[in-house]
């Protein structure tokens, strides 16, 4: 079962999205992307109060991903990577992006917090953040 609604174009820019952000950081690592995708369509807090569906969330202006500027996001989705994107689409969930809402890629350590938001770990490349329960309770 779904813990958000999705039609098969949805799953191939969550797809696109995972491969373009997290490629180099392995199947996990593309996993845990797809885990901040998620996340803002279920949550209604902070800055993603008006995304409601995945489309929305990957292309959300300000705050939307670096990756969609980019060439390599419009290349055709492949099947290894819709499997993927749904499996955060059923609720598959994987630390540190478990309630994360951000991620980025740090030149070094990464930050205690980043625009307020607690750092979760890191895995690979990308450090995690995710805000506190108090902030936003549903994810």
């Amino acid at each position: 079962m779904a813990v958000i609604k999705s039609t098969e174009k949805e799953v191939d820019l969550l797809a696109r999205l995972m491969r373009a952000e997290a490629e180099g950081d392995g199947l996990l690592g593309m996993l845990m992307v797809g885990n901040v995708g998620v996340n803002r369509v279920r949550t209604g807090c902070l800055d993603f109060n008006d995304i409601r569906n995945l489309e929305q969330m990957v292309f959300q202006r300000p705050g939307g991903f670096e990756a969609t500027t980019k060439s390599y996001f419009y290349q055709r989705a492949r099947e290894q990577d819709r499997k993927l994107a749904r499996r955060v689409i059923a609720g598959e969930r994987f630390h540190p992006s478990t309630r994360s809402l951000w991620f980025f890629m740090p030149t070094g350590d990464c930050p205690a917090q980043w625009y307020g938001q607690w750092n979760t770990g890191r895995f690979k490349s990308h450090c995690f953040f995710s805000p506190t329960e108090s902030d936003c309770p549903e994810i």
